[in-house]
């Protein structure tokens, strides 16, 4: 995934977008490149969002 495929508003959900981020840790060894970091920032970001969508719909 290229860090710039995370869009505001993404159809992700957030169990997805963990998974995403999880495997990331994994390839990377536990150390990020500057690339890897930007991905990993992106995808928290968007998780971050999809957390926050997930609670309002469930309130």
């Amino acid at each position: 995934m290229s860090p710039t495929s995370s869009t505001p508003g993404s159809v992700r959900s957030a169990a997805e977008l963990n998974e995403q981020i999880r495997a990331l840790w994994r390839r990377s060894g536990g150390s990020l490149s500057a690339q890897e970091r930007v991905e990993y920032e992106l995808l928290v970001v968007e998780w971050a969002a999809a957390i926050r969508d997930e609670v309002v719909e469930a309130a």
